[in-house]
């Protein structure tokens, strides 16, 4: 994806049309280059406006409106730029040993049999869009046809506007949609997601949020996820999950990763699209990774073959600085307890912005309910706002959202909250 962070673009904008971060993409990726987020991005750095408010950011935003990094982040780069025994050398060409099995850890849960049957191996990867990009290129190796697989891939609507493109510069050309949000119940459309599936060809590939679903930051319970991975066994369907801002929508790496260990316990092969720079802020460094499980340790080793060669021909090997401080962070359980408590910290901010935001509409007689507000998690929120009404903010208030009327819930703050409730309360009840 973009970076819903990593986002799959790692791109970003500060509350003060800053930019921040930085793209990572591998060469042979293409993003549009008039997405709708270049078009919100270019608008808002023109609007000369006092109050001017950006949510359609994909990074964390700190209560100050900015990307930051976390202390603990901060004083292990300095250790690890002292440290003698590190060499500046090339790692590996599937990244560092030590990363990829903290990563894997972190999405499977520590005690999976998958692992311990030898099924799973991972690749540390330049951000969340090169995890989705060499999935892509591995899935046309997954199946035992011999005519190279192509296609379909379903995608999630709405998701992230750059993933289809990820997937056709892997050579998929196939991508079609199933249904997700629904618009009337402000939630996801279990039905209509199963019909779209039951009418799947078999081999199709599924795209599934895992947690953190971008835009709409609306998940499947677990029971939905149960039923969905029933239909995707019986139809033979293949599962691509995603992780884009793991540990964000419950302060908890497994918690998070709940989805992926589930389909893993019920023998299910799957791709999994990880990554860490929203949860440890290093959104210069693009840490991403690709957990691969198969159904038969036999032919982990022939896809682990193919990753190498795929990886060698669009990135050579990924950076090192950003995974060293990820397992660092991992693997030391004083580290990680401070980790799990900034993170914690970012958590309980947004579900309390999405308190007050529903509550102040509430306080204004806005009309519709907006419970939806705080059942929804992780950065992102589906506000259920209509075109009309996001083009009156973005023209009327100077308040840019995305087309849908989803926004990042953390780019509200103390100095804007107020201003936006008032705008969203105008935007339901003018006469357009």
């Amino acid at each position: 994806m973009s970076e819903p962070g990593s986002s799959p673009d790692e791109r970003g904008v500060n509350q003060n049309g800053d930019p921040g971060g930085k793209l990572s993409v591998s060469g042979s990726t293409h993003t549009p280059a008039e997405s709708p987020e270049t078009r919100l991005l270019s608008a808002f750095k023109t609007d000369g406006h006092a109050r001017k408010v950006y949510l359609a950011g994909r990074e964390y935003y700190s209560e100050e409106g900015k990307t930051f990094e976390l202390r603990l982040v901060g004083k292990i780069k300095q250790q690890l730029s002292s440290d003698p025994t590190l060499r500046p050398e090339y790692p590996p060409s599937l990244g560092l040993t030590e990363f990829t099995r903290r990563a894997t850890e972190a999405a499977l849960g520590r005690s999976s049999h998958a692992v311990m049957e030898n099924r799973v191996f991972g690749v540390q990867t330049p951000g969340f869009t090169a995890a989705v990009r060499l999935g892509a290129e591995l899935l046309k190796h997954c199946f035992d046809d011999s005519a190279t697989w192509c296609g379909p891939v379903y995608l999630s609507s709405p998701c992230d506007d750059s993933l289809a493109g990820i997937f056709q510069a892997a050579g998929i050309q196939d991508i079609r949609k199933y249904y997700y949000w629904d618009d009337r119940r402000r939630g996801v459309c279990l039905e209509k997601l199963l019909q779209d599936l039951e009418r799947a060809p078999e081999q199709s590939v599924v795209v599934l949020s895992a947690s953190g679903h971008y835009p709409t930051g609306a998940d499947l319970s677990q029971h939905q996820w149960s039923v969905i991975t029933q239909l995707i066994t019986r139809r033979r369907l293949f599962p691509f999950l995603l992780l884009p801002a793991q540990a964000l929508c419950y302060g908890d790496l497994e918690r998070d990763g709940w989805p992926v260990q589930y389909c893993a316990s019920q023998g299910m092969e799957l791709l999994c699209a990880q990554s860490f720079s929203h949860c440890f802020g290093l959104y210069g460094e693009a840490v991403g990774h690709l957990l691969c499980v198969s159904k038969q340790s036999s032919l982990r080793l022939s896809v682990q073959s193919q990753a190498d060669k795929t990886v060698r021909s669009l990135w050579a090997e990924p950076s090192a600085q950003g995974a060293h401080v990820v397992a660092t962070v991992l693997c030391n359980p004083a580290h990680l307890v401070e980790w799990e408590g900034d993170v914690k910290h970012i958590v309980e901010r947004c579900m309390l912005i999405r308190f007050i935001l529903k509550e102040r509409l509430r306080l204004l007689g806005t009309p519709g309910c907006w419970d939806h507000l705080t059942q929804q998690r992780g950065l992102y929120c589906c506000t259920g706002l209509n075109g009309q009404q996001v083009e009156f903010l973005s023209t009327w208030r100077h308040i840019y959202l995305l087309p849908g009327g989803c926004l990042n819930i953390s780019a509200i703050n103390g100095r804007n909250l107020d201003y936006i409730t008032e705008s969203m309360h105008l935007a339901l009840t003018t006469s357009l």
